[in-house]
Protein backbone atom coordinates (compact mmCIF):
# COMPACT_ATOMS: atom_id res chain seq x y z
CA UNK A 1 0.00 0.00 0.00
CA UNK A 2 1.78 3.38 -1.38
CA UNK A 3 0.54 6.17 1.27
CA UNK A 4 1.86 10.13 0.39
CA UNK A 5 3.15 12.01 3.69
CA UNK A 6 2.58 15.52 3.79
CA UNK A 7 6.94 16.33 3.78
CA UNK A 8 7.71 19.89 2.88
CA UNK A 9 6.28 21.29 -0.16
CA UNK A 10 6.37 18.29 -2.66
CA UNK A 11 5.64 15.62 0.17
CA UNK A 12 6.85 11.98 0.50
CA UNK A 13 5.76 8.57 -0.69
CA UNK A 14 6.04 5.42 0.95
CA UNK A 15 5.26 1.82 0.70
CA UNK A 16 3.60 -0.13 3.81
CA UNK A 17 2.24 -3.56 4.35
CA UNK A 18 -1.27 -2.89 3.67
CA UNK A 19 -2.33 -6.17 6.19
CA UNK A 20 -1.18 -4.59 9.03
CA UNK A 21 -1.18 -0.87 8.45
CA UNK A 22 -3.72 1.30 10.16
CA UNK A 23 -3.83 4.76 8.36
CA UNK A 24 -5.41 8.04 10.33
CA UNK A 25 -6.09 11.17 8.57
CA UNK A 26 -8.60 14.29 8.86
CA UNK A 27 -11.59 13.47 7.29
CA UNK A 28 -11.32 14.98 4.17
CA UNK A 29 -13.48 17.97 3.88
CA UNK A 30 -13.32 20.41 0.63
CA UNK A 31 -13.08 23.85 0.45
CA UNK A 32 -16.06 25.83 1.20
CA UNK A 33 -16.91 26.95 -2.54
CA UNK A 34 -16.97 31.05 -1.42
CA UNK A 35 -14.97 31.24 1.00
CA UNK A 36 -15.36 34.71 0.96
CA UNK A 37 -18.92 34.63 0.37
CA UNK A 38 -18.82 32.51 3.86
CA UNK A 39 -16.19 34.79 5.78
CA UNK A 40 -18.86 37.77 4.90
CA UNK A 41 -21.67 36.24 6.13
CA UNK A 42 -19.76 35.23 9.14
CA UNK A 43 -18.46 38.52 10.15
CA UNK A 44 -21.53 40.32 9.23
CA UNK A 45 -24.07 37.73 11.01
CA UNK A 46 -21.74 36.81 13.70
CA UNK A 47 -22.20 34.18 16.72
CA UNK A 48 -22.64 35.03 20.52
CA UNK A 49 -24.63 38.14 20.61
CA UNK A 50 -21.99 40.12 18.79
CA UNK A 51 -22.43 43.06 16.70
CA UNK A 52 -21.58 42.47 13.23
CA UNK A 53 -17.62 43.59 12.80
CA UNK A 54 -18.18 46.81 10.56
CA UNK A 55 -20.53 48.29 13.72
CA UNK A 56 -17.88 47.83 16.64
CA UNK A 57 -15.16 50.45 15.21
CA UNK A 58 -16.31 54.01 15.40
CA UNK A 59 -14.31 56.42 12.05
CA UNK A 60 -11.68 57.80 14.62
CA UNK A 61 -11.33 54.25 16.28
CA UNK A 62 -8.17 52.53 16.71
CA UNK A 63 -7.88 48.71 15.76
CA UNK A 64 -5.87 46.08 16.36
CA UNK A 65 -5.89 42.97 14.57
CA UNK A 66 -3.75 39.72 16.01
CA UNK A 67 -2.66 37.39 12.98
CA UNK A 68 -0.75 33.91 12.76
CA UNK A 69 2.80 34.29 12.30
CA UNK A 70 4.53 31.90 9.64
CA UNK A 71 5.31 28.74 11.61
CA UNK A 72 0.74 28.34 10.96
CA UNK A 73 -0.56 27.37 7.64
CA UNK A 74 -3.07 29.97 8.59
CA UNK A 75 -4.92 31.16 4.86
CA UNK A 76 -4.23 34.89 6.81
CA UNK A 77 -4.44 36.35 3.11
CA UNK A 78 -8.02 35.12 2.18
CA UNK A 79 -9.54 35.91 5.97
CA UNK A 80 -7.56 39.54 6.07
CA UNK A 81 -8.93 41.63 3.50
CA UNK A 82 -12.66 40.25 4.84
CA UNK A 83 -11.89 41.69 7.99
CA UNK A 84 -10.34 44.85 6.83
CA UNK A 85 -13.52 45.35 4.46
CA UNK A 86 -15.54 45.64 6.92
CA UNK A 87 -12.92 48.56 8.67
CA UNK A 88 -13.42 50.31 5.12
CA UNK A 89 -14.44 53.47 7.03
CA UNK A 90 -11.57 53.90 9.17
CA UNK A 91 -8.39 55.51 7.67
CA UNK A 92 -5.67 53.25 7.18
CA UNK A 93 -3.67 54.67 9.90
CA UNK A 94 -5.88 53.46 12.09
CA UNK A 95 -5.39 49.80 11.67
CA UNK A 96 -2.52 48.41 12.83
CA UNK A 97 -1.58 43.96 11.95
CA UNK A 98 0.20 41.97 14.73
CA UNK A 99 1.64 39.19 13.99
CA UNK A 100 1.46 36.92 17.12
CA UNK A 101 4.56 35.48 17.20
CA UNK A 102 4.38 34.52 20.90
CA UNK A 103 8.20 33.31 21.68
CA UNK A 104 8.81 33.06 18.09
CA UNK A 105 12.02 34.81 15.50
CA UNK A 106 10.04 37.62 13.89
CA UNK A 107 8.95 37.29 9.74
CA UNK A 108 10.62 38.52 7.26
CA UNK A 109 9.63 40.84 4.61
CA UNK A 110 8.89 38.31 2.67
CA UNK A 111 7.45 35.92 4.65
CA UNK A 112 5.07 38.68 5.38
CA UNK A 113 4.39 39.40 2.25
CA UNK A 114 3.57 36.01 1.65
CA UNK A 115 1.20 35.31 4.68
CA UNK A 116 -1.28 38.52 4.30
CA UNK A 117 -0.48 39.98 0.33
CA UNK A 118 2.03 42.66 -0.65
CA UNK A 119 -0.55 45.31 -1.17
CA UNK A 120 -1.72 44.65 2.92
CA UNK A 121 1.70 44.77 3.66
CA UNK A 122 2.25 47.96 2.18
CA UNK A 123 -1.29 49.82 3.00
CA UNK A 124 -1.24 49.17 6.45
CA UNK A 125 1.22 49.17 9.73
CA UNK A 126 2.11 45.48 10.17
CA UNK A 127 4.07 44.44 13.65
CA UNK A 128 6.65 41.58 14.63
CA UNK A 129 5.10 41.01 18.06
CA UNK A 130 8.30 40.64 20.46
CA UNK A 131 8.11 39.14 23.41
CA UNK A 132 11.60 39.94 24.70
CA UNK A 133 11.02 43.94 24.34
CA UNK A 134 9.68 44.61 28.11
CA UNK A 135 9.33 48.22 26.52
CA UNK A 136 6.54 47.30 24.36
CA UNK A 137 4.59 45.11 26.71
CA UNK A 138 1.68 46.81 29.34
CA UNK A 139 1.54 45.05 32.45
CA UNK A 140 -2.32 44.30 32.84
CA UNK A 141 -2.35 42.23 36.64
CA UNK A 142 -1.97 38.76 37.09
CA UNK A 143 -4.64 35.85 36.31
CA UNK A 144 -6.36 33.97 39.38
CA UNK A 145 -3.08 31.23 39.59
CA UNK A 146 -0.38 34.50 39.71
CA UNK A 147 0.57 34.47 36.01
CA UNK A 148 1.48 38.02 35.27
CA UNK A 149 -0.63 39.09 32.28
CA UNK A 150 2.32 41.43 30.34
CA UNK A 151 0.83 42.01 26.64
CA UNK A 152 1.63 44.04 23.29
CA UNK A 153 1.03 47.84 24.18
CA UNK A 154 0.20 48.52 20.31
CA UNK A 155 -2.89 45.70 21.72
CA UNK A 156 -3.62 46.93 24.61
CA UNK A 157 -3.79 50.64 23.46
CA UNK A 158 -6.11 49.91 20.92
CA UNK A 159 -9.81 50.63 21.16
CA UNK A 160 -11.01 47.51 19.21
CA UNK A 161 -8.99 44.12 19.44
CA UNK A 162 -9.72 41.62 16.49
CA UNK A 163 -8.23 37.76 16.56
CA UNK A 164 -7.92 35.72 13.50
CA UNK A 165 -6.96 31.79 14.54
CA UNK A 166 -6.76 28.97 12.81
CA UNK A 167 -8.43 26.43 15.02
CA UNK A 168 -6.80 23.01 15.36
CA UNK A 169 -6.11 20.48 18.14
CA UNK A 170 -2.86 21.20 20.33
CA UNK A 171 -0.61 18.86 21.75
CA UNK A 172 -0.56 21.11 25.49
CA UNK A 173 -2.83 24.26 24.89
CA UNK A 174 -5.56 22.15 23.71
CA UNK A 175 -6.92 23.42 20.74
CA UNK A 176 -4.79 26.35 18.79
CA UNK A 177 -6.70 29.64 17.58
CA UNK A 178 -8.63 31.71 19.99
CA UNK A 179 -7.12 33.19 23.36
CA UNK A 180 -3.73 31.65 22.05
CA UNK A 181 -3.95 35.11 19.22
CA UNK A 182 -3.29 36.94 22.99
CA UNK A 183 -1.69 34.79 24.91
CA UNK A 184 1.39 33.52 24.48
CA UNK A 185 1.01 35.41 20.95
CA UNK A 186 0.79 38.78 22.22
CA UNK A 187 2.27 38.28 25.41
CA UNK A 188 5.81 39.02 26.69
CA UNK A 189 8.39 36.30 27.79
CA UNK A 190 7.71 36.15 31.46
CA UNK A 191 4.23 35.54 30.86
CA UNK A 192 5.00 32.52 28.54
CA UNK A 193 7.57 31.23 30.80
CA UNK A 194 4.93 30.87 33.40
CA UNK A 195 2.26 29.86 31.12
CA UNK A 196 4.50 26.87 30.09
CA UNK A 197 6.03 25.81 32.84
CA UNK A 198 7.14 22.10 34.01
CA UNK A 199 4.11 21.91 36.16
CA UNK A 200 1.82 22.98 33.39
CA UNK A 201 3.46 21.33 31.19
CA UNK A 202 3.60 18.21 33.02
CA UNK A 203 -0.59 18.29 33.91
CA UNK A 204 -2.01 15.29 32.52
CA UNK A 205 -4.88 17.89 31.18
CA UNK A 206 -2.18 20.08 29.24
CA UNK A 207 -2.99 17.72 25.97
CA UNK A 208 -4.54 17.47 22.44
CA UNK A 209 -8.23 18.78 22.47
CA UNK A 210 -8.75 19.16 26.22
CA UNK A 211 -9.81 22.99 26.93
CA UNK A 212 -11.73 22.99 30.01
CA UNK A 213 -9.72 21.64 32.79
CA UNK A 214 -6.56 22.25 31.15
CA UNK A 215 -4.65 24.28 32.87
CA UNK A 216 -2.81 26.21 30.45
CA UNK A 217 -5.63 26.98 28.23
CA UNK A 218 -8.03 28.07 31.38
CA UNK A 219 -4.60 30.64 31.63
CA UNK A 220 -5.06 31.99 28.50
CA UNK A 221 -8.65 31.99 28.54
CA UNK A 222 -8.65 33.95 31.13
CA UNK A 223 -5.99 36.31 30.22
CA UNK A 224 -8.06 37.06 26.92
CA UNK A 225 -11.38 37.69 28.58
CA UNK A 226 -10.00 39.56 31.33
CA UNK A 227 -7.57 42.20 29.07
CA UNK A 228 -10.82 42.30 26.42
CA UNK A 229 -11.18 40.83 22.69
CA UNK A 230 -13.62 42.24 21.10
CA UNK A 231 -14.47 40.26 18.11
CA UNK A 232 -12.53 37.00 16.53
CA UNK A 233 -12.74 34.96 13.41
CA UNK A 234 -12.04 31.46 13.79
CA UNK A 235 -11.52 28.69 10.64
CA UNK A 236 -10.56 25.33 10.48
CA UNK A 237 -8.96 23.95 7.32
CA UNK A 238 -8.14 21.28 5.05
CA UNK A 239 -5.10 19.60 4.07
CA UNK A 240 -4.91 21.92 1.18
CA UNK A 241 -5.17 24.83 3.55
CA UNK A 242 -8.74 25.49 2.61
CA UNK A 243 -11.30 27.14 4.83
CA UNK A 244 -13.79 24.41 5.47
CA UNK A 245 -15.88 26.37 8.36
CA UNK A 246 -15.76 29.77 9.74
CA UNK A 247 -17.01 31.01 13.22
CA UNK A 248 -16.97 34.68 14.09
CA UNK A 249 -18.28 37.04 16.85
CA UNK A 250 -18.22 36.68 19.98
CA UNK A 251 -14.18 34.98 21.11
CA UNK A 252 -15.65 32.15 23.50
CA UNK A 253 -18.02 31.39 21.21
CA UNK A 254 -16.66 31.31 18.37
CA UNK A 255 -14.03 29.42 19.12
CA UNK A 256 -15.82 26.73 21.47
CA UNK A 257 -17.66 26.15 18.03
CA UNK A 258 -14.80 25.68 15.73
CA UNK A 259 -13.09 23.29 18.60
CA UNK A 260 -15.74 20.88 18.37
CA UNK A 261 -15.74 21.17 14.37
CA UNK A 262 -12.01 20.28 14.40
CA UNK A 263 -12.36 17.45 17.26
CA UNK A 264 -15.29 16.22 14.65
CA UNK A 265 -12.56 15.96 12.14
CA UNK A 266 -8.94 15.47 13.06
CA UNK A 267 -9.23 13.55 16.17
CA UNK A 268 -10.03 9.71 15.73
CA UNK A 269 -10.32 7.54 17.99
CA UNK A 270 -7.98 3.33 17.34
CA UNK A 271 -8.80 0.44 19.67
CA UNK A 272 -4.98 -0.65 20.53
CA UNK A 273 -1.80 0.97 20.34
CA UNK A 274 1.13 0.11 17.82
CA UNK A 275 4.49 -0.86 17.64
CA UNK A 276 5.43 1.49 15.22
CA UNK A 277 4.21 5.02 14.52
CA UNK A 278 5.16 7.06 11.30
CA UNK A 279 4.34 10.56 11.69
CA UNK A 280 4.79 13.66 9.73
CA UNK A 281 4.10 17.69 10.99
CA UNK A 282 1.75 18.38 8.42
CA UNK A 283 4.06 19.47 5.74
CA UNK A 284 5.58 23.18 4.69
CA UNK A 285 5.05 25.60 6.88
CA UNK A 286 4.92 23.53 9.80
CA UNK A 287 7.76 21.07 9.28
CA UNK A 288 9.76 24.39 8.91
CA UNK A 289 11.80 22.98 12.07
CA UNK A 290 12.38 20.39 14.16
CA UNK A 291 10.81 22.50 16.91
CA UNK A 292 7.52 22.38 15.69
CA UNK A 293 7.86 18.58 14.74
CA UNK A 294 7.91 17.66 18.33
CA UNK A 295 3.90 18.45 17.57
CA UNK A 296 4.02 15.25 14.99
CA UNK A 297 5.93 13.21 17.28
CA UNK A 298 3.33 14.16 20.17
CA UNK A 299 0.41 13.23 17.98
CA UNK A 300 2.36 9.83 17.46
CA UNK A 301 3.05 9.29 21.00
CA UNK A 302 -0.67 9.11 21.73
CA UNK A 303 -0.94 5.21 20.27
CA UNK A 304 2.54 3.83 19.95
CA UNK A 305 3.53 1.02 22.45
CA UNK A 306 5.46 1.70 25.54
CA UNK A 307 9.06 0.55 24.50
CA UNK A 308 7.86 1.24 20.20
CA UNK A 309 9.06 3.10 17.71
CA UNK A 310 8.06 6.91 16.33
CA UNK A 311 9.25 7.61 12.60
CA UNK A 312 8.80 11.39 12.08
CA UNK A 313 9.18 12.62 8.28
CA UNK A 314 10.01 16.33 9.13
CA UNK A 315 12.39 18.40 6.26
CA UNK A 316 13.31 20.91 8.68
CA UNK A 317 14.12 23.79 6.37
CA UNK A 318 14.35 26.24 8.84
CA UNK A 319 16.91 23.84 10.92
CA UNK A 320 16.42 23.21 14.50
CA UNK A 321 16.46 26.30 14.88
CA UNK A 322 19.51 27.94 16.11
CA UNK A 323 16.81 30.94 17.52
CA UNK A 324 15.62 30.68 21.06
CA UNK A 325 17.25 28.15 23.44
CA UNK A 326 15.91 24.91 22.30
CA UNK A 327 18.81 23.76 21.02
CA UNK A 328 20.95 24.66 23.47
CA UNK A 329 18.69 22.75 25.97
CA UNK A 330 18.81 19.76 23.90
CA UNK A 331 22.72 20.10 24.16
CA UNK A 332 23.28 20.54 27.64
CA UNK A 333 22.23 17.16 28.65
CA UNK A 334 23.21 13.57 27.76
CA UNK A 335 19.61 11.81 27.45
CA UNK A 336 15.84 12.78 27.72
CA UNK A 337 16.30 11.64 31.27
CA UNK A 338 18.36 13.83 32.24
CA UNK A 339 16.93 16.77 30.40
CA UNK A 340 13.64 15.70 31.99
CA UNK A 341 15.96 15.92 35.34
CA UNK A 342 17.16 19.28 34.59
CA UNK A 343 13.25 20.55 33.67
CA UNK A 344 11.11 19.12 36.86
CA UNK A 345 13.56 18.97 39.18
CA UNK A 346 12.53 23.27 40.06
CA UNK A 347 14.25 25.98 39.95
CA UNK A 348 14.97 25.89 36.31
CA UNK A 349 12.52 28.20 34.20
CA UNK A 350 13.99 28.80 30.42
CA UNK A 351 12.89 29.86 27.08
CA UNK A 352 11.70 26.77 25.01
CA UNK A 353 12.39 24.18 27.76
CA UNK A 354 8.34 22.98 27.30
CA UNK A 355 9.11 21.66 23.86
CA UNK A 356 12.41 20.16 24.97
CA UNK A 357 9.99 18.70 28.40
CA UNK A 358 7.50 17.05 25.78
CA UNK A 359 9.90 15.71 23.67
CA UNK A 360 11.70 14.25 26.65
CA UNK A 361 8.76 12.73 27.90
CA UNK A 362 7.87 11.45 24.56
CA UNK A 363 11.20 10.05 24.26
CA UNK A 364 10.80 8.22 27.60
CA UNK A 365 8.30 6.12 25.80
CA UNK A 366 9.35 5.55 22.53
CA UNK A 367 12.39 5.57 20.47
CA UNK A 368 12.21 8.61 18.39
CA UNK A 369 13.44 8.38 14.24
CA UNK A 370 13.52 11.37 12.12
CA UNK A 371 14.14 12.07 8.40
CA UNK A 372 15.16 15.33 7.51
CA UNK A 373 16.09 17.48 4.36
CA UNK A 374 18.47 20.23 5.95
CA UNK A 375 19.36 18.53 9.26
CA UNK A 376 23.05 17.06 9.42
CA UNK A 377 23.38 13.87 11.28
CA UNK A 378 25.18 15.25 14.10
CA UNK A 379 22.62 17.86 14.99
CA UNK A 380 20.01 15.20 15.05
CA UNK A 381 22.10 12.96 17.28
CA UNK A 382 22.60 16.22 19.41
CA UNK A 383 19.00 16.26 19.78
CA UNK A 384 18.70 12.59 21.20
CA UNK A 385 16.92 11.46 17.96
CA UNK A 386 18.46 8.89 15.28
CA UNK A 387 18.82 10.03 11.63
CA UNK A 388 17.25 8.08 8.72
CA UNK A 389 17.54 8.23 5.34
CA UNK A 390 14.91 6.68 3.97
CA UNK A 391 11.67 5.97 5.89
CA UNK A 392 10.24 3.36 3.72
CA UNK A 393 13.37 1.04 5.26
CA UNK A 394 13.20 2.24 8.66
CA UNK A 395 9.53 1.59 8.90
CA UNK A 396 10.35 -2.04 7.46
CA UNK A 397 12.84 -2.54 9.59
CA UNK A 398 11.59 -1.56 13.13
CA UNK A 399 8.24 -3.66 11.89
CA UNK A 400 10.30 -6.92 11.15
CA UNK A 401 12.05 -6.59 14.37
CA UNK A 402 9.27 -5.98 16.32
CA UNK A 403 8.19 -9.45 15.07
CA UNK A 404 5.52 -10.75 12.73
CA UNK A 405 2.06 -9.36 14.96
CA UNK A 406 3.91 -5.78 14.82
CA UNK A 407 1.65 -3.38 13.94
CA UNK A 408 2.25 -0.11 12.07
CA UNK A 409 0.04 3.23 12.38
CA UNK A 410 0.46 5.87 9.93
CA UNK A 411 -0.71 9.48 10.33
CA UNK A 412 0.12 11.30 7.03
CA UNK A 413 -0.81 15.02 7.93
CA UNK A 414 0.75 14.72 11.30
CA UNK A 415 -0.95 16.88 13.88
CA UNK A 416 -4.04 17.39 11.81
CA UNK A 417 -5.06 14.43 12.25
CA UNK A 418 -4.86 13.68 16.54
CA UNK A 419 -5.40 9.86 16.99
CA UNK A 420 -6.25 8.51 20.87
CA UNK A 421 -7.17 4.52 22.29
CA UNK A 422 -10.09 3.31 23.04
Amino acid sequence: MRVRLAYGRDGLVIDVPEDRTTVVQPQYLPGLPDQYGALRTAVRDPVGGASPLRQLAGPNDIVAISVCDITRPMPTSTVLPVVLEELRHLPDENIVILVATGTHRPNTCDELKNMLGSQIVERYTVVNHDAFDSSGVVHLGETSRGIPILLNRLWTEADVRVTLGFVEPHFFAGFSGGPKMVAPGLAAFDTTMMLHNAEMIGHPNATWGVTVGNPIHDAIREIAEQTGVDFSVEVTLNRDHQVTSVYAGDPPTAHRAASRFAKSVAMQQVQEPFDVVVTTNSGYPLDMNLYQSVKGMSAAAQVVKTGGTIICAAECSDGVPEHGEYSRLLRSRSSPEELLEMICGGGHNVHDQWQVQIQAQIQMKANVLIKTGYLRDAEIKQAHLEPVDDVERATHGRLDAAGPDSRLCVIPEGPQTIPYLA
